[in-house]
């Protein structure tokens, strides 16, 4: 199936490492050329040139006010153009109720949330009709997830932004997804496990809770985000796909 990504432009912030980078190589894969952000320069210049000619790497922080403009520029400068965003962050800190502290919510609310409005906002007013806004979510949308009281907060909330710039865009062309991983094998889910007594017992209870019985692979789930951001999705709007193995058991 061609997704109809060749030549076409994208900025994937977080997109050194973890879920953010599954979807910038997947992306690479199928002809579209990014723009991958980390928060570091060597990180950046790295992720960039396993990519290969068709990606580069930007050291922003998604919480930096300048980082959209200097994004959306980056794009055009280095590939002429910008036809979408894909905006992934790395998870806030775990913890509990009791465990997080005010700074730690606001750190997590500039990076994960206001971040990302950011982002969003500046692409609304640069994308032409056939654009696209991704937000890579987390399952927490709809199932609280124990021990990640932050995250449990934010990205329900991003979610309803999603929605809400899904329905302000899409009269000019431009489309809004969401993509909600789960048990994903990165790093970031094995130093989840890792936080437990026994990490191999919280895994196999946790493959137990899905319905393939296994974490999902990075590829997995950037090949779901790939298309998602892809012409080839170009009736999908305002929806939030789970990428899951069936973990998610309502509607």
């Amino acid at each position: 199936m061609d997704l109809g990504l060749k030549d076409r432009v994208y900025v994937v912030t977080g997109g050194t490492r973890g879920l953010g980078n599954a979807a910038a190589r997947e992306l690479v894969a199928d002809g579209a050329k990014v723009v991958v952000t980390g928060r570091d320069e060597k990180g950046a210049a790295d992720a960039a040139a396993a990519l290969g000619p068709d990606a580069a790497g930007v050291a922003v922080d998604n919480a930096d006010p300048d980082a959209p403009a200097r994004l959306i520029a980056a794009a055009r400068e280095r590939f002429g153009g910008f036809d979408g965003i894909l905006v992934s962050v790395g998870g806030p800190p775990a913890g509990f109720v009791a465990d997080n502290t005010d700074e730690q919510w606001q750190a997590a609310f500039e990076s994960v949330f206001l971040g990302a409005v950011r982002l969003a906002r500046a692409a609304a007013t640069e994308l032409p009709e056939g654009g696209v806004i991704g937000f890579v979510l987390s399952g927490s949308v709809y199932e609280p997830i124990p021990g990640l009281t932050i995250s449990n907060g934010l990205r329900p909330g991003l979610a309803g932004f999603a929605k809400s710039l899904a329905d302000e865009l899409g009269p000019r062309g431009i489309r809004v997804v969401g993509v909600l991983p789960s048990r994903i094998d990165t790093d970031r889910v094995r130093e989840l496990d890792a936080m437990s007594a026994d990490p191999q017992a919280t895994r196999t209870e946790n493959e137990s809770r899905i319905p393939l019985r296994r974490y999902g692979t990075p590829e997995e789930f950037g090949r779901v985000a790939a298309f998602l951001m892809s012409p080839a999705a170009s009736y999908l709007t305002g929806i939030m796909v789970p990428v899951d193995g069936g973990m998610r058991h309502g509607f």
